[in-house]
């Protein structure tokens, strides 16, 4: 009688869970539809303006002056020159050469984008059944365990081919 209580109350278990619909690989964010408070940022104090004339146009899509700008603050916070966070600023000379070199062979506009979808299909098709399980469990690793670089093996591999490898310790 006690082992066949035990037994239905394990299939219960297993039937809950096999019934969640999980599609996060990592456990880690706030899985309700309420606000996530560490979203949002308190804004700088707000000001009386000396010119209304010379305030921006109203722009839904455009840039709060109340609006936080970490990076540019610490630009002036460091001695550098405050830029106006709506313009399009050009890239400054020191990373221009860079910026050519990176993209020789072209670039997509809409990389962000792109790799998303692949990165979804590829755990679409990665992980047809890691849904199932009795308790959460981040299976990050487990679905990109195939692109894992395995250092030491690679580093040999190098190593034959003559390839100079400074910064691996000498071979033996």
């Amino acid at each position: 009688m006690h082992v066949s209580r035990l037994l239905i109350l394990g299939l219960v278990v297993a039937s809950l869970a096999a019934c969640s619909n999980n599609k996060t690989l990592r456990h880690l964010s706030n899985e309700g539809d309420g606000p996530d408070e560490f979203s949002i940022l308190p804004g700088k104090e707000l000001t009386q303006p000396s010119d209304y004339a010379a305030l921006p146009p109203p722009d839904p899509d455009g840039v709060n002056r109340t609006d936080l700008d970490p990076v540019g603050d610490a630009v002036v916070a460091l001695g550098g020159k405050a830029q106006s966070r709506g313009s399009t600023a050009s890239i400054g000379a020191s990373d221009a050469a860079l910026v050519t070199y990176a993209s020789r062979n072209g670039r997509t506009a809409d990389i962000r984008q792109t790799t998303r979808v692949e990165d979804e299909a590829f755990r679409k098709r990665r992980g047809r059944f890691t849904n199932i399980r009795l308790v959460k469990h981040d299976i990050y690793e487990k679905v990109y365990e195939p692109q894992d670089l395995e250092r030491t093996e690679e580093w040999w591999r190098w190593r034959r081919a003559g390839s100079s490898t400074p910064a691996a310790p000498v071979a033996e």
